[in-house]
């Protein structure tokens, strides 16, 4: 057994991961717990869950298959991974603050926020590879990448502040909305962090750390789910095949195009153990980060002591032969099916995906909804091409992003696929 409260994530990390403030991914202790238990308790609602699960739908019909739809019609190639990261912002600004802020629109506009983001999250990169008196150095003097992370930092947090100003001064003048089911709005209706005199910054502090979460781990697990695809037609065409069923009674879109609902994807086992898969070899947090607070004993028989910082490597875990067997480099979603049909348990401190213990994420359910009512959308209306001699690659980044991007040609399919029926 791990004893979890001696491996926090330190001080350490909370300075490099300074956007996040006293959020629940840098917390620890009690303070960790409460906050975990409030964030678990909205999350978790069912008036939550059907917000997320309409969002997902709302996103993927408005923005996703439009989008692709116009770059298969005009026969030009796009990055599936800026598309999805776009998506993943959008949705995410909007389960988190309640807007979109329209990224991913035909022409890809440019949004400083999320460009804000992006900037910010390259900087903890650096802040993780350089010695730590060098980068600390590096912002006291406002030099190099630490000059413009703080540039970065005023976008973001004025960003916020005026989101949470907006939406305090309409509750203050309307009360409470009803129909508003996003995160700052229970964030600003609850009594409870209503009375802190810090409030704002509790609330600041805490939808950042959701936005953070939400934005760059989905979009990455979708880019990856969608190369593998794109390299696998065998599980393609059983991807397809399972969803015939439900395409043959969903109503097709004035564009020709079906979407699907969440509830509809929950029981699919097959998309389901896909899924999983693509998480186990490519997880969109590669590495995770503990610090020692006092001496221990590891299962493996390593000694630790206080101060030392133990890294996972979950990424390269999901590739060892003696966790998942000889065939751990395949692309096969079967191994997640048992013998009798049913989806493999599989204990998550061997899947850690998602994390374990009692940090595990409390988005799971969040994103395995939106990653399957996205990836199945776009697996059935369109065939995803990688782009000839384009190198898909991961990247060196707190996210496992691809180095590259992801190069592709999508092409419509008419009707219900005909390569379902080939042999």
């Amino acid at each position: 057994m791990i004893n979890d409260e001696n491996y926090p994530k330190g001080d350490v990390f909370a300075q490099m991961f300074d956007i996040l403030g006293g959020g629940i991914f840098n917390s620890d202790g009690e303070r960790w717990r409460s906050q975990r238990t409030k964030a678990q308790m909205l999350m978790t609602t069912p008036r939550y869950r059907s917000f997320v699960a309409q969002s997902s739908l709302d996103k993927v019909e408005q923005s996703v298959l439009p989008f692709l739809a116009h770059a298969a019609d005009s026969d030009t190639t796009c990055d599936l991974q800026d598309v999805f990261t776009r998506w993943s912002f959008d949705t995410t600004c909007n389960l988190v603050f309640g807007v979109d802020p329209g990224c991913l629109a035909i022409g890809l506009p440019d949004v400083p926020f999320a460009r804000a983001m992006d900037d910010v999250l390259r900087t903890v990169f650096v802040r993780h590879i350089m010695p730590v008196t060098c980068w600390k150095v590096m912002r006291r003097l406002d030099v190099g990448h630490e000059r413009k992370n703080a540039a970065a930092r005023r976008t973001a947090d004025e960003f916020v502040a005026a989101t949470i100003a907006r939406r305090r001064a309409a509750y203050s003048k309307q009360g409470a909305n009803k129909s508003s089911a996003d995160l700052l709005s229970s964030f600003i209706c609850d009594e409870e962090i209503a009375g802190d005199p810090d409030a704002d910054t509790y609330i600041r502090d805490m939808t950042m750390n959701l936005l953070v979460a939400g934005r760059d781990a989905t979009s990455s697990a979708l880019s990856w789910f969608s190369y593998l695809i794109a390299t696998n037609p065998r599980v393609e065409k059983r991807l397809l095949e399972e969803l015939a069923p439900i395409a043959a009674r969903r109503p097709v879109g004035p564009d020709g195009m079906v979407a699907f609902e969440a509830g509809e994807l929950k029981n699919l086992l097959y998309l389901h153990a896909a899924v999983c898969e693509c998480l186990r070899l490519y997880p969109s947090l590669p590495v995770e980060t503990k610090a020692v607070a006092a001496h221990d004993v590891l299962p493996s028989g390593h000694e630790v002591r206080p101060g030392d910082k133990i890294l996972v490597f979950n990424y390269s875990m999901g590739r060892m032969k003696r966790v998942w067997g000889a065939d751990c480099r395949e692309f096969r979603p079967e191994r997640w099916i048992s013998e009798d049909g049913k989806l493999r348990y599989v204990p998550s401190n061997k899947f850690v995906a998602f994390n374990s213990g009692p940090r595990t994420c409390l988005g799971k359910e969040m994103v395995l909804v939106q990653m399957k009512v996205t990836v199945a959308a776009v697996a059935w209306n369109f065939a995803v091409e990688v782009v000839p001699g384009h190198v898909v690659e991961p990247k060196l980044s707190i996210i496992l992003h691809m180095k590259n991007g992801l190069l592709v040609r999508v092409k419509r399919r008419s009707g219900i696929p005909a390569m379902i029926g080939k042999q």
